[in-house]
């Protein structure tokens, strides 16, 4: 009788420990359904969510596949330009040759002209707001006296940051199949770039007016090409500080952005958004979305 009660009782034992195991193994799958329906909630094929301060990934979705960064490239423009030009006041004549590819590339500008003497500030959000590829190759060339030679420079401190999924072809992210980089390798450019405090202006900027000049007597207005989409720029405790829109056929909708909510601030890179410019701009879906579900 005491072996049968010693039996069922190490039967039941090992019913309730069967159980046990069973339960602790669908959490696992709960918590792991979880962040795949999450994951496959955002509309970029690519994205990094990072706390600015601390450098810790916060969501991660396919950030170290290799994808063309577009116009995001211009966060790279914008930076080695500001180390290598530190008179923001500097004059730049912007040259005669750079207009036919631009045109030939259909790239988006700025509202520059040829011969046209601008300052380094003003290239500066030329390059960053509108995403002008007049601005962006006249800084190139101010910097390095030709494009070629600014792209050294740009691939220089990419491995300088430890980028090194990452390979520039341009100023400007023109469609090149050896222009590319990562998602993580561009949330590492972000959180270096903003610590200058020159970027961090021009990046939050919503709209800039540059000085006069010899061809505009009342400068050129630029509007935040991001800002001027952006659904809304307020979030649950927070807001989106700014960013940096980019597009082209093969790397789809794309945004770098700045947010602060409850007094920390995030950065969150998308590449690959469906879309284009006259589409729904899920690559700022994707950012609003993201942004109100920190906690």
């Amino acid at each position: 009788m005491k072996k049968r009660k010693l039996k069922l009782r190490t039967k039941l034992v090992m019913v309730l420990l069967v159980l046990g195991l069973l339960w602790i193994a669908n959490l696992f799958i709960d918590e792991r359904q979880q962040i795949t329906q999450a994951e496959s909630g955002l509309f970029s094929e690519n994205a990094i969510l990072v706390d600015l301060n601390s450098g810790k990934v916060l969501l991660d979705k396919q950030s170290e596949m290799e994808i063309y960064p577009a116009s995001l490239t211009k966060m790279m423009t914008a930076i080695v330009a500001i180390e290598n030009l530190p008179d923001l006041e500097q004059r730049i004549t912007i040259p005669d040759d750079i207009f036919d590819k631009i045109r030939a590339e259909n790239a988006s500008v700025a509202g520059f002209v040829s011969q046209e003497q601008v300052t380094v500030r003003d290239l500066l959000y030329g390059n960053t707001l509108p995403s002008g590829a007049d601005a962006s190759i006249s800084l190139a060339i101010a910097v390095s006296g030709s494009e070629n030679g600014f792209v050294k420079l740009m691939n220089d401190k990419a491995k300088q940051l430890g980028m090194n999924d990452t390979h520039f072809m341009n100023a400007t992210g023109l469609q090149d199949k050896e222009h590319f980089s990562t998602a993580k390798d561009l949330s590492k450019l972000l959180r270096y770039a903003l610590q200058d405090e020159t970027f961090y202006k021009v990046f939050t900027a919503k709209r800039y007016t540059t000085s006069a000049t010899n061809v505009h007597p009342y400068g050129i207005t630029f509007n935040s090409s991001m800002f001027e989409k952006l659904p809304a720029t307020t979030i649950e405790g927070g807001m989106i500080l700014g960013g940096k829109t980019g597009y082209t056929d093969k790397a789809g909708l794309c945004l770098a952005s700045l947010a602060e909510k409850d007094g920390k601030q995030y950065i969150f890179i998308t590449t690959g958004a469906p879309g284009d410019h006259n589409t729904e701009q899920f690559n700022m879906t994707d950012a609003i979305a993201v942004y109100n579900q920190i906690f």
